[in-house]
């Protein structure tokens, strides 16, 4: 089990800094220069992966925030509608952040021309630059303990003071890590096969992970825990949108490949 310890600033000299922001933002460097330079290796423009990644960045921090206030504390915001704009004040959905960085990178393309078969090399490279940049970035809310699970006896719970219970910020680091090391093993692969397939499986992958594991969150009785609407978190509910719209996604993208290569 392991032992409750909590940093939720560090000081850089006298200026103090929030761990969640710092892991973060190393999370965020760390996936752009490894996109970058993975990019170059498969002889793709490496400048394009970072304009992607200010797209996704920028769309994914809007869509985080506004998905935090509607499906997590509307009531809050409806009484205290500029608090929206107090984001260092926390509160974000990474539910919201993936489809923001979703919507973002679908306008991208669009606005660039690209056709399907030039993009979706871009996309496999930034979903597996992205599990790198989700496992340091989730190191940063374990740190902080600001995804409190259940009570439990599991040997990889926290032993926090009022009771050992699991850390949801630790397993979806886990879990981001191992998308990450299994997707590089597979990467040139898959890539062999068809572009665009590390992108909707590892994605894929995720959401069965993650709504199971949402199964083991507290509810909102408890300080930090998660709404649930029908007995299941936000966080679920688009998981099972995004996993179903990724099965005919895929269906939908070896048709019209197929189609391309024979036509």
């Amino acid at each position: 089990m392991i032992p409750y310890w909590q940093y939720n600033i560090i000081y850089f000299g006298p200026i103090p800094l929030q761990v969640w922001g710092v892991f973060v933002s190393v999370g965020l460097l760390s996936a752009i220069f490894f996109g970058y330079k993975l990019a170059r290796k498969y002889l793709l423009n490496g400048d394009v992966i970072i304009d992607m990644s200010l797209w996704a960045i920028i769309g994914g921090l809007i869509m985080a925030r506004v998905f935090h206030v509607a499906f997590y504390e509307p009531l809050y915001y409806v009484s205290n509608p500029l608090d929206f704009f107090k984001i260092w004040q926390g509160g974000a959905s990474s539910l919201g952040g993936f489809v923001g960085a979703g919507l973002a990178l679908w306008i991208f393309a669009r606005l660039r021309k690209f056709k399907l078969k030039e993009i979706l090399p871009y996309f496999d490279v930034a979903v597996l630059s992205l599990w790198l940049g989700w496992g340091i970035g989730r190191l940063g809310c374990f740190i902080i303990h600001d995804h409190i699970g259940r009570l439990s006896d599991f040997w990889l719970a926290v032993n926090f003071p009022a009771g050992a219970r699991h850390d949801l910020g630790l397993y979806d680091s886990i879990l981001g890590f191992s998308l990450f090391i299994v997707y590089f093993l597979l990467f040139k692969k898959l890539a062999k096969i068809q572009w665009g397939l590390i992108t909707v499986f590892s994605v894929m992958d995720y959401a069965i992970a993650r709504f199971m594991l949402d199964f083991l969150r507290v509810g909102d009785e408890f300080p930090g825990g998660d709404a649930r609407y029908y007995h299941l978190t936000p966080a679920q509910w688009g998981m099972l949108v995004i996993f179903f719209g990724l099965g005919l996604t895929f269906v939908w993208l070896w048709y019209k490949l197929k189609v391309q290569k024979n036509g």
